[in-house]
Formats: structure tokens, sequence, C-alpha cells
């Protein structure tokens, strides 16, 4: 069984809902053999790093930068994983009201260190998710997890 992992900060009702989008696209019936699991960025490990297939990454763009607790996750896994994950595939959704472009460019450099491989286009979100937004969200997590059938 592969196994996408989603790690997430979801500080607000908007970033809630995109993650709950996320959930429900990757969690497809139709999806088989691939196992979802959830980390708070705060409390991913590079133990769960190295133990997924690939993964979904959410954050809101504070100041126009990633979240604290994303980067937070990165700074401690980053070495620890930089030479076992090379090749796998992630998608990002974000969340911002004014100014996303920095954070998306921050963790385009990260993931590019890593050498992961983008899976499916970033949904960027601005305001309230309206039904395109969640709809955008729902195949973001659908297409990653369907990318790791077996």
């Amino acid at each position: 069984m592969s196994t996408v992992l989603i790690i997430h900060h979801t500080p607000s009702p908007h970033c809630q809902e995109m993650f709950e989008a996320v959930v429900s696209g990757a969690t497809d019936p139709e999806i088989e053999g691939v196992d979802v699991v959830r980390r708070a960025a705060l409390a991913v490990t590079p133990t769960d790093m190295l133990a997924a297939d690939g993964y979904i990454l959410g954050t809101p763009a504070n100041l126009g930068y990633m979240s604290g607790a994303l980067k937070h996750a990165f700074d401690t896994c980053y070495y620890q994983i930089l030479d076992s994950t090379q090749g796998r595939p992630y998608g990002l959704y974000l969340h911002g009201n004014q100014g996303t472009e920095g954070a998306e460019k921050a963790i385009d450099a990260i993931t590019t260190g890593l050498g992961w491989a983008r899976a499916a286009e970033t949904v960027v979100v601005s305001g309230a998710p309206d039904s395109d937004a969640r709809e955008a969200c729902w195949e973001l997590g659908a297409t990653v997890a369907a990318g790791l059938m077996p």
C-alpha cells in the first residue's frame, strides 16, 4: 500500500475548509491502495516523511511567506529526508488574502532542493473558498493520491 502524507497548517476556517476538501479528494473511494495520513505541520516528523510515498502541503501565506509551522516542518526534517525522498510527488495548496507568490516561491525552492516532483498545479485561494476553490482542492487531493495507486 502507498501512503500520501498531508502536511498542513490550518489556523483559520478558510484553511480548514480547503484541508477538508483535499482530504475528501485523497480519500475518494475510487482511489484504492493508498493510505492517507494527516499531520499538522508542527507535529510532523522525519519518520512520517520517510514513510510516505507522496505529499500534499497546505499552508496560509502569512505576510507573503509560508506559515512558520510549515517552515518549521521543513527545518526539522530537511536533512534527515534529503537523500531518501527524491523524485516523490507532491501537491500544494495555499490560502492568502494578499500576496501568495513569496510563499509559493519559497516552497518551490525547498521542494526543488529535496528533489520532489510536482504532481499537480498549486491551488491558491484568496478569501473564503467558493465551490470552484473547494473543487480545485478536492482535485488536488485526488490527483496526488491517485498517482500513488499501485
